[in-house]
């Protein structure tokens, strides 16, 4: 009986993995394919091995080429650590010889694995939670295309048109996006008039037509030069104007199937109980946590992961350096930070400790995040017990002052 470890370098068409035991000896190494079959017969190998020893897996990739991999081995009973790529490049700086193959990055994981302990194991998501993960990664992809676009198109539009530019609130008003796609340069909007452009704007149902229109009337009114090449760049404008359009609808439709898997959720009611999350940050946090918060063991650890317990930083004579941890997931952080954000305007608890921090001498973001901090503990109780929240009694008001005699 043995026990091994077995460190995969994953790929999008094949995996190497290497099998090493407790003296870091390798007792395999091979290179397979990205296909069940292949896997599975990997999986087996390595049990005629270990001999019904322990055997645990590391892979360097948690979805992308590694989702096949993960799921027969998880499907199998088998024990995997993930390993993030950053760890074992820095790690490889320890290891004899400065080349890089699959063969080497897959002992360096299995050997890491056999080394340390503060590795996460992986887990099984639920069917929801991986669905409301997948919806969220498009939903974070159209929004960085809808910003890709509407800054260029505002560079475009302002190299021509700047007065136009500045009149429009083009990031956060639709209408403004439904203006351009019609109507883009200065004498185009002349010839236009203002009373068939706010005729326009409301047949093709823009808010505040009479306004906007007056906006943009105005704005041609104050430019009369024609700036080179101006005709070609209106109509780039006008594409670009329809392409963020279609993203919009995009989202709005993925945000209705985001909204309509989370509230079938076990946890969505649990959930939303709590100031300051609604369906779309709810989702978010599902699918960072998988469904289930137990898999980080604590509420501090649950905090530490979401990058929300500060770690110190001393050396020598410095002491009392605190600062945000290096290795931390992201999209937990950005979850507990704008919950806690929006908690501030509807929740009078999170109100009074925001106003505490501010008084300490915190900046926002530092008030903010100590905030996300104290309710990262009642969000990890919560999900724990299955209990929604509860607000504490309502704070007493400070007695009147009383008129000087």
């Amino acid at each position: 009986m043995n026990s091994l470890w077995v460190g995969v370098d994953a790929g999008k068409q094949h995996h190497h993995a290497v099998a090493i035991d407790a003296d870091g000896t390798r007792k395999l190494s091979r290179r397979v394919a990205n296909d069940e079959a292949s896997l599975v017969e990997l999986v087996d190998t390595v049990g005629r091995i270990a001999m019904d020893g322990l055997v645990t897996w590391a892979v360097d990739l948690n979805s992308g080429g590694a989702a096949m991999l993960i799921a027969v081995l998880l499907a199998r009973g088998e024990q995997v650590l993930y390993i993030p790529g950053r760890i074992v490049h820095h790690a490889a700086g320890g290891y004899r010889g400065d080349g890089k193959t699959d063969a080497k990055d897959a002992a360096i994981i299995a050997d890491q694995a056999r080394m340390r302990r503060d590795l996460q194991p992986m887990r099984v998501d639920d069917e929801i939670s991986s669905e409301l993960a997948i919806l969220t990664s498009r939903r974070t992809d159209l929004m960085r295309d809808r910003t890709r676009a509407i800054n260029r198109l505002r560079a475009l539009l302002s190299m021509y048109f700047p007065a136009l530019e500045r009149a429009l609130d083009i990031s956060n008003v639709k209408g403004a996006i439904i203006l351009l796609t019609g109507h883009q340069t200065p004498d185009g909007l002349r010839r236009v008039g203002h009373a068939r452009l706010e005729s326009w704007l409301r047949k093709n149902k823009a808010y505040n037509a009479s306004g906007l229109a007056q906006l943009a009337f105005d704005a041609a009114r104050s430019q009369h030069v024609r700036v080179p090449g101006q005709d070609a760049a209106g109509a780039t404008v006008a594409k670009w104007a329809h392409h963020i359009r279609y993203l919009d609808r995009e989202m709005a439709e993925v945000d209705r199937d985001i909204k309509t898997r989370f509230r079938r959720h076990r946890k969505a009611a649990v959930i939303e109980s709590m100031p300051g999350f609604g369906p779309l940050l709810g989702a978010e946090l599902l699918a960072a946590t998988g469904g289930d918060v137990s898999v980080f063991g604590t509420a501090d650890r649950f905090a530490a992961v979401a990058g929300l317990a500060p770690v110190p930083r001393d050396s020598g004579r410095v002491s009392g350096n605190i600062h945000r941890p290096r290795r931390y997931d992201r999209r937990l952080l950005r979850t507990a930070y704008l919950s806690a954000q929006l908690s501030i305007r509807s929740c009078a608890e999170s109100r009074i400790y925001y106003d505490r921090k501010r008084a300490e001498g915190k900046r926002h973001t530092q008030a903010v995040l100590a905030l996300a901090r104290r309710r990262s503990n009642v969000l990890w109780a919560m999900l724990r017990d299955d209990t929604p929240y509860r607000p504490g009694p309502k704070p007493a008001q400070p007695p009147p002052a009383r008129a000087a005699a």
